[in-house]
């Protein structure tokens, strides 16, 4: 009720101001960044929100903030014009303004504009939330992700850290002579990557489409054409399941280097994530969930099979291994599930969680690997790793498969599984791509969302997007 009050005071204000020809959506205002005023500047221009309002009679001092920070303003009436003090006398809390003045140090030191021209830009209808009692519960601050980044100033850190991050990965990227791309967001068949797909429709040709789960056969397919290292920071969308790890939308980066492999990509991924460490924090130890992380090179090398060695378990025993995730997961059938799945359950709950320091878990099964290349000499494992750092996957890499008899074979494989997570069709464009001659190549992927998760000591991959997926209000 209080809420419904103070919107209808704002409202008979809004059309106050427009009884006296006043404009409450002002127009562009140019303007110095809060941060860049220095003491002694006469008739700078400052704009920003209202944040705090302490009137004292006929003056009062308020707290003004923009992108780069906060500024006090001192009023005294009797020094602004007409407009200005109608302006003045119709301010709230919330309200864009914008306003002039000399600058100059309060008796207490603070860096202080003296106004003598003010103007309302945005009148803001609806109050921010208070500020001790605000936007404490977490689905609210997602939902109305705008009042969280006005309200927070360590959610407004974290967003520009996440843009400092990309940034830093393309700077890294380009000077190590890669190209950035732009490969398709709708395919006609999914693949890249096993995942449940999201299916559209183009009306026009009346043909349904999947939205990309990853962009990896796209940017392959430039290897075949002559671009020798691609890079693509790309939105990636699996119809999957919600948790403080996993958004249906996400964001990837996918690189390729013709002539590299496997062991090429693990040297790029330790530089390149050190790169964006230093870029952000200046060294190369973190905090993360009150543990501290070393990320100096070279990191941990551990062999996917060795994984289960340290828990006791023969992988190769199929009983064993789905006895183990049966009592892991007592709810679900395991009978109903490939022994790779069940394995991946316990790597997810046993091994996963222990692996703190910088890790490079090798050689992964064929089974699970269908776009990797074998090691030498061998039918079932892969070139291929994933990376984890406090416990998160932050990444994955091959040594990339370029025989596309081999590769048609692994997609019929695919195909006859016949689970909705695989490809339901062979992508034959892809193979013919790879018929006309793919140089060897590496191939990495990163989670951009994950590693900013890890980068800025974040528990909850929501607080690193800035608008979540959640389900509708009732």
């Amino acid at each position: 009720m209080i809420q419904e009050e103070i919107y209808q005071q704002r409202l008979e204000k809004r059309e106050i101001l427009q009884n006296h020809n006043l404009e409450p959506y002002g127009r562009a205002f140019p303007h110095h960044p809060a941060r860049e005023i220095k003491e002694g500047q006469k008739e700078i221009s400052a704009a920003g929100r209202i944040m705090a309002f302490r009137r004292h009679g006929r003056t009062a001092f308020l707290d003004l903030r923009d992108e780069s920070g906060k500024i006090q303003l001192y009023v005294k009436i009797e020094n602004l014009g007409e407009e200005s003090k109608i302006f003045f006398e119709h301010l709230d809390i919330g309200d864009i303004v914008g306003v002039t003045g000399d600058v100059f140090r309060t008796r207490t030191g603070e860096l202080t504009i003296a106004v003598n021209s003010l103007k309302i830009l945005g009148k803001a209808l609806r109050p921010l939330p208070e500020k001790w009692h605000g936007l404490r519960d977490i689905e609210t601050r997602f939902r109305c992700r705008e009042l969280d980044l006005i309200m927070n100033q360590e959610v407004r850190d974290v967003f520009v850290k996440r843009s400092l991050i990309i940034q830093g990965i393309r700077e890294f990227l380009v000077e190590k002579g890669f190209l950035e791309v732009e490969t398709p967001m709708m395919h006609l068949i999914p693949g890249g990557a096993e995942a449940r797909p999201f299916i559209t429709h183009h009306n026009t040709l009346d043909l349904d489409l999947y939205l990309r789960i990853a962009p990896e056969l796209y940017l392959k397919r430039l290897l075949v054409g002559g671009l020798e290292k691609v890079f693509e920071i790309n939105r990636c969308f699996r119809n999957e399941g919600i948790s403080p790890l996993h958004n249906p939308e996400f964001t990837m980066l996918e690189l390729y280097a013709a002539y590299s492999d496997c062991a090429g990509m693990m040297e790029l991924t330790e530089e390149l994530i050190t790169f964006c460490v230093k870029g952000i924090s200046g060294e190369t130890r973190i905090s993360y969930q009150d543990k501290i992380i070393d990320l100096s090179r070279p990191w941990r090398r551990l062999k996917w099979c060795e994984c289960f060695q340290a828990i006791g378990l023969d992988w190769r025993k199929q009983d064993a291994v789905r006895e183990k995730a049966q009592l892991l997961s007592p709810g679900e059938q395991m009978t109903d599930r490939t022994v790779f799945d069940c394995l991946d359950l316990i790597f997810k709950k046993l091994v996963q969680p222990e692996l703190i320091a910088p890790t490079f878990v090798v050689e992964y099964p064929q089974a699970v690997s269908a776009l990797a290349k074998n090691l030498p000499g061998s039918q079932d494992m892969t070139e291929r790793f994933e990376l984890f750092i406090a416990g998160l996957e932050i990444a994955n890499a091959y040594s990339e498969l370029n025989d596309p008899v081999e590769q048609k074979e692994r997609f019929e494989e695919q195909v006859k599984s016949q689970r909705p997570d695989r490809p339901r069709e062979v992508d034959y464009q892809y193979i013919n791509a790879l018929e006309h001659g793919m140089p060897p190549a590496g191939g990495l992927g990163v989670g951009i969302d994950r590693l900013v998760m890890l980068l800025t000591n974040t528990s909850s991959i929501r607080e690193v997007i800035l608008f979540p997926l959640l389900r509708p209000k009732p």
